[in-house]
């Protein structure tokens, strides 16, 4: 039997495809609560979780911080500022090869990989340079 597609479950799916910023499981709640002040936290995650694992969303992995969630389901890489937070998609060829790589270098078998580059984006180096460094 399939999951249920109950009004939290689409809250939540709403909530990350309007967010457009790959958001936490708490930014998540925080967009939803302010329409539906009913919805507990538990619930929120428990959806995103259940979602993820019917590949309805994806969720990617942040060694430094919260998981974040996508919407966008093909394989693709993000990119996150050091200074402000800015997460969002890289505009990139997927190196589709890269699991055969490392599963033939390390002898593990590989499920997948998820990589996060960061750096300083525009916005906040435009700033550093305002202030003069």
């Amino acid at each position: 039997m399939g999951k249920r597609n109950t009004i939290q479950r689409q809250l939540v799916i709403a909530a990350v495809r309007t967010l457009e910023n790959h958001p936490t499981a708490e930014e998540v709640y925080n967009c939803i609560v302010t329409e539906y002040p009913d919805i507990s936290k538990g619930t929120v995650y428990r959806n995103l979780n259940s979602l993820v694992e019917t590949g309805l969303l994806n969720k990617v992995a942040v060694p430094s911080g919260a998981d974040r969630f996508d919407h966008i389901l093909t394989r693709h890489y993000h990119i996150e500022c050091t200074d402000c937070g800015a997460f969002s998609d890289v505009d990139t060829e997927y190196l589709e090869d890269i699991d055969l790589k490392i599963a033939k270098a390390t002898n593990y078998k590989m499920d997948n990989h998820d990589i996060v580059f960061r750096g300083l984006c525009p916005k906040c180096q435009a700033k550093l340079q305002k202030q003069g460094h």
